[in-house]
């Protein structure tokens, strides 16, 4: 079989596609040297609530554009236990919420960096380990890539010996199709759609939500509304 891997930067509490492109390959890089958006999903996830969508926010500090996702810090303290307050009001009465009280409590209270990346990798590898996901996840600073961004892609895919690069949609505006065909790369985009629909505690259905939903409503069934576990 082609080995496959997928790069992506650090995300908040992702939604459940962001589980299933680690789930589909067979490394997952974690991208973040790289410039840091502001009002995007790296510090930011969204929460269904009995009275709609919410945003769960981890404060941090933009000095300048050129900041990477690694070099951003949080600056205001407690933050953790603010999010933790709110998880417990919002999903204290789903189903499977007791089930993961202390492992989620623990992870909260018990962060001991500033750096964004490093919270959101304590968290990817969490929820991975609950949703049974055993893919290696590296970050991108050991393959010291070279190159402009198509480059550095090819680069890493070249370095770890893929021969597939999983992508989700949202790349088509910047993937050089003609460039990972002169290398011998395929590429293999993420479709999400056609989720099934689970228990959620209101209604309508949101998909794009964080995982942690699906986690709390469902349990350890949670991984069977992944696509990527029944393909």
């Amino acid at each position: 079989m082609k080995k496959k891997i997928a790069i992506s930067q650090s995300n908040y509490i992702p939604w459940k596609g962001y589980f299933d492109m680690i789930n589909m390959v067979d490394v997952f890089v974690l991208y973040d040297e790289v410039q840091y958006t502001k009002n995007d999903w790296r510090n930011r996830n969204i929460l269904k609530t009995n009275k709609g969508l919410e945003w769960i926010t981890i404060p941090v500090k933009q000095n300048n554009l050129d900041q990477r996702v690694d070099e951003t810090k949080v600056f205001l303290p407690k933050w953790n236990v603010k999010h933790w307050k709110t998880l417990q009001a919002v999903y204290g009465k789903a189903p499977f919420f007791r089930k993961y009280r202390e492992r989620f409590e623990k992870l909260y209270l018990e962060i001991d960096t500033l750096l964004l990346s490093e919270i959101n990798k304590k968290f990817i590898h969490e929820i991975c380990d609950i949703l049974d996901i055993k893919t290696p996840i590296i970050s991108s600073t050991e393959l010291f890539l070279v190159g402009d961004a198509n480059e550095r892609l090819i680069d890493a895919c070249k370095k770890l010996e893929a021969k597939t690069y999983v992508s989700g949609p949202t790349a088509k505006t910047y993937i050089k199709n003609a460039l990972f065909y002169e290398n011998s790369i395929e590429i293999e985009w993420i479709d999400y759609s056609g989720y099934k629909e689970y228990n959620q505690m209101s209604s309508p259905f949101e998909h794009g939500v964080s995982v942690l939903d699906l986690i709390f409503n469902e349990g350890e069934k949670a991984n069977s509304f992944l696509k990527s576990f029944n393909s």
